[in-house]
């Protein structure tokens, strides 16, 4: 993938949880519940044009698109990234399936060679404590 001679990075991930679409959907859209499945301060809304904060301040940038307990699109960026790059692109989707909620993120325009260590930083940051918070979420109902 080439655009005016910088190669950009993409990755692709999903993890399966043991809740309806709408749970996770509105979790992530939930300052208290984003910053509770991650373990870390996280300030979001649920509203198209609003920015956000992930991570102590780490992750920022704008949701752009929200289909209801389906798909959230956003403009993404983390501290490492140098004032030349972009903000990247992200996308997650939340797929009904038998077993609760398939979350399949998509991640594009990431600065180059940097997708290993996006991807390491989803499964660690994201995907891991949700897999936790989701359960006991379930646990307790």
């Amino acid at each position: 993938m080439f655009e005016s001679k910088i190669v950009l990075d993409s990755i692709k991930l999903s993890v399966t949880l043991p809740v309806e679409p709408k749970k996770v959907y509105n979790a992530w859209l939930s300052s208290k519940k984003h910053s509770a499945f991650t373990k870390s301060e996280a300030h979001i809304e649920k509203k198209v044009g609003s920015t956000f904060t992930a991570g102590e301040g780490y992750i920022s940038g704008t949701t752009e698109l929200l289909h209801m307990n389906k798909r959230i699109v956003q403009t993404w960026r983390t501290t490492d990234f140098t004032e030349e790059d972009k903000d990247s692109t992200l996308e997650i989707s939340f797929e009904n399936v038998e077993k609760g909620t398939k979350v399949s993120i998509v991640h594009t325009d990431l600065p180059k060679d940097s997708g290993n260590k996006y991807k390491k930083g989803w499964r660690d940051n994201y995907f891991k404590p949700m897999k936790e918070y989701f359960v006991v979420q379930e646990e307790v109902k």
